[in-house]
């Protein structure tokens, strides 16, 4: 495999790890859920359309996955004052609450996965995760 299949596998399987709702998979929203939930704003809202565009999925895909961030209260719909045609969704109090919950939860994982390594390691990934990131945003620029 090459060193790019390597990192984004690594970086794909780490990210899955710290965003899983836990050995039952019960009580949380799903990655997929939290991800429309970093997206949004409590001041804000944003169209559907606009949402399922920056997600790369179809508006019809978004709403199906709102119904149940809107179920649980983390999500409000209304209709667009200005054009009753669009639909908008913003973040409420609930839905901040468990994406804040939720990146707690990243944090101490990580923490976790961390500590298990041998110091030596840990200041080696550091060191790698930290020279990886300064060389894409040259690239970036």
């Amino acid at each position: 495999m090459s060193d790019i299949g390597q990192i984004l596998g690594a970086l794909g399987r780490i990210d899955a790890s710290l965003a899983s709702r836990g050995t039952d998979g019960q009580g949380g929203p799903t990655p997929k859920q939290l991800r429309i939930l970093e997206e949004l704003d409590e001041d804000d809202p944003v169209m559907v359309t606009e949402l399922a565009d920056v997600l790369g999925v179809t508006p019809s895909t978004m709403s199906l996955n709102l119904r149940r961030l809107v179920e649980t209260g983390a999500v409000a719909r209304e209709r667009d004052p200005a054009d009753r045609r669009v639909m908008n969704v913003r973040l409420t109090s609930a839905g901040k609450a468990v994406l804040d919950r939720a990146q707690q939860r990243s944090v101490e994982r990580l923490a976790a996965a961390l500590e298990r390594l041998h110091p030596h390691e840990r200041r080696r990934v550091v060191e790698g995760v930290t020279l990886l990131a300064e060389s894409s945003e040259a690239v970036a620029r």
